[in-house]
């Protein structure tokens, strides 16, 4: 039987689509995240966000009406959907930060920006804004905390934050286990690790899901259609 373990626990619809496959699956939580408080001051012509949790960190604040009629860039998938859910405007998507900010570059390098995130935000968009000049704060909303789990030996992982590598390698190695990613940037978390890894069609866990079941049910038909010495099918 397959073994997979999911660096996030799932919804039990969710983990029902790999049992349903006929896999096995061990789901925790490798990362928590909880707000923390923070002032709206200083908030730019436009807002950017990467991570659903910073949405609803900023869609509780007391002060939010104050801020929600400005334009929103987003990655896509859960981030964007959030943000449509609480009443924000989403006006550019794009898969990863990385995406984001070619976009801003390219078609809005004049304009002012906030980036609302975590503790733990990657260094991508400060980096690439200092050395475009865009005018640009951050704000951090809330906080990430690694909680590592020691698990046994799986054939796949699911990721889901460049975090829950993170979070994964600091007690557990990968050895011969298929990585399914949720992004690119979770990818890059993974290079000097192994080379087998996948990252799914659109930022979503459902397609991380899907990637997986994919992956490992055309592998089996594989096998199973394999001849092995001229013996058997």
């Amino acid at each position: 039987m397959i073994r997979i373990l999911s660096t996030k626990k799932l919804p039990v619809n969710q983990k029902q689509f790999l049992l349903n496959a006929g896999f096995s699956v061990v789901d925790a939580d490798f990362i928590q995240t909880q707000p923390v408080a923070f002032a709206l001051r200083d908030i730019k012509q436009n807002l950017i966000f990467t991570s659903a949790n910073a949405v609803r960190s900023v869609a509780d604040h007391p002060q939010v009406q104050d801020i929600r009629r400005k334009p929103c860039f987003a990655t896509s998938g859960k981030t964007a959907e959030v943000l449509d859910e609480v009443g924000f405007t989403v006006i550019e998507t794009a898969d990863d930060a990385a995406g984001l900010g070619m976009i801003i570059n390219e078609k809005y390098p004049k304009e002012s920006f906030t980036f609302f995130c975590g503790n733990l935000r990657m260094e991508t968009l400060p980096v690439w804004f200092g050395e475009w000049n865009i005018d640009y704060n951050e704000i951090p909303v809330y906080e990430t905390t690694l909680t590592p789990v020691k698990v046994s030996e799986t054939d796949g992982v699911l990721f889901f934050s460049p975090s829950g590598v993170e979070s994964f390698l600091q007690t557990n190695t990968l050895g011969k286990q298929t990585c399914f990613c949720i992004g690119e940037t979770t990818a890059k978390a993974l290079k000097d690790k192994t080379d087998k890894i996948i990252i799914a069609n659109k930022p979503s866990v459902e397609n991380v899901i899907v990637q997986c079941i994919n992956y490992f049910v055309e592998r089996r038909t594989t096998d199973v259609e394999r001849p092995d010495n001229g013996n058997r099918i």
